[in-house]
């Protein structure tokens, strides 16, 4: 998926994932322009400030995030930023424009008004909105915290059949489900090159259904980028992995004055 350079990839890859994400009872939105944002209390001010972005999971709405404290956790770990939820439902994945609306509409006017630092943190289709963004504009994010990430269905017991992402082959292009294998090929070059910016920080509930393939990614990160916590697919998990993700300090030490 990451590893787009057509437009015709990039849209059978988004077309895809969300085909596998969606069910029939889930009503989905026309993309708007520009995105819709919701700040989340006082951040830092001024200049040169960080920014956190909240990108929502496919059931989320504006709120969600505030409702669970994600910003007033982060404020008390000391996380000088400004926080603001993305209204970036799953109308913009089956648009191909999550990461183009996200960049235009929200990162690039931050980075014009002196943020400089800007971090993506996403839940599930979130998670998935990240790694594109990351993919596609790896100069608009500081980082990416990726919790409970949806990674594909089929690709990943092919890598895991592999014995894991380092010696797994991507193999020829196939009709049926070929962005999965055009993401975990990027993914595993992005492992391969050491990429450092930007970093991708992965979390997962050990009980989620989604956690074997998280868990094939997390292999591959380097130490003190995964986070694990017993639980599934659900916010008291990823609240409590975010905290995890907010006791390592490396959020607040990118974000330091």
């Amino acid at each position: 998926m990451l590893s787009f350079r057509s437009s015709a990839g990039r849209n059978t890859f988004l077309l895809l994932a969300l085909a596998s994400l969606s069910t029939a009872c889930l009503r989905v939105r026309p993309p708007g322009t520009p995105m819709v944002t919701k700040p989340l209390g006082p951040g830092a001010g001024g200049p040169g400030r960080c920014l956190v972005l909240l990108l929502p999971g496919r059931r989320d709405i504006l709120g969600d995030y505030d409702r669970h404290h994600f910003p007033e956790m982060a404020r008390r770990a000391g996380l000088a930023a400004d926080y603001v939820e993305v209204d970036a439902h799953m109308g913009y994945y089956r648009a191909q424009t999550i990461s183009s609306r996200l960049h235009e509409d929200v990162v690039a006017p931050a980075l014009a008004r002196g943020v400089d630092r800007v971090w993506i943190v996403g839940i599930s289709m979130g998670g998935l909105g990240g790694i594109l963004y990351a993919r596609e504009h790896p100069e608009g994010a500081r980082g990416v915290v990726a919790l409970a990430p949806y990674l594909g269905d089929e690709e990943p017991r092919r890598v895991a059949a592999a014995g894991g992402l380092h010696s797994y082959e991507m193999g020829a292009p196939r009709p049926v489900a070929d962005y999965e294998r055009e993401l975990w090929g990027w993914l595993k070059r992005y492992a391969a090159e050491g990429s450092s910016r930007p970093p991708i920080y992965l979390g997962l509930g050990t009980t989620d259904d989604l956690a074997p393939a998280d868990r094939l990614l997390g292999d591959v990160l380097p130490a003190g980028r995964m986070f694990t916590e017993k639980g599934g697919h659900d916010w008291s998990t990823w609240t409590r992995l975010w905290q995890d993700v907010l006791d390592s300090g490396v959020m607040q030490k990118d974000c330091a004055p």
